[in-house]
């Protein structure tokens, strides 16, 4: 009997597991800290409840797997203090994210964000943990396709040159 062939939860964690892990908790910890300001400085309603949205589901997902590594005896990095609540009225305009560059940079984040997933379950040799990053994979998708429907209906998207036959 190999070390790989019971109970994926009792199988040890392979270092690209670890690193690929540890990396995606650092990464949603950041963006938590950066979507929690993006929502002090967002002025549109519907942008700010895909923002809470994003930073619940990215909460979850770094509980899940600070699970993970604490049960293999790794300390996940450290999280960064919640924000204060401010309101947007009161940041100064020079300083103040619009909604159109929080929503840019929310969607370039969701791309990076499918890219790790798949990377991550693209190395895993545990299949406990891959279903987990498939399910993050999943979840960004959604969310990713909730933004770009909320890009078009705000006219935020800027399209690359269309191809249009005449």
């Amino acid at each position: 009997m190999g070390v790989m062939d019971g109970n994926p939860k009792k199988e040890p964690m392979h270092y690209g597991e670890v690193i690929g892990t540890w990396a995606f908790i650092g990464a949603n910890n950041g963006l938590i800290s950066g979507y929690e300001a993006f929502v002090n400085h967002a002025s549109d309603d519907d942008l700010i409840k895909l923002l809470e949205e994003a930073i619940k589901m990215m909460k979850a997902e770094t509980k899940e797997l600070e699970k993970v590594l604490k049960n293999n005896g790794i300390t996940p990095p450290p999280s960064l203090p919640s924000r204060p609540k401010a309101k947007a009225d009161e940041i100064p305009a020079g300083a103040r994210f619009s909604d159109i560059e929080i929503s840019g940079a929310v969607s370039i984040n969701v791309g990076q964000g499918l890219v790790s997933c798949s990377q991550v379950m693209g190395q895993c040799l545990r299949e406990d943990i891959a279903m987990m990053f498939g399910k993050y994979h999943a979840e960004r998708a959604l969310f990713g396709a909730k933004l770009l429907r909320l890009n078009k209906d705000k006219g935020w998207i800027i399209p690359p040159p269309l191809q249009i036959n005449n």
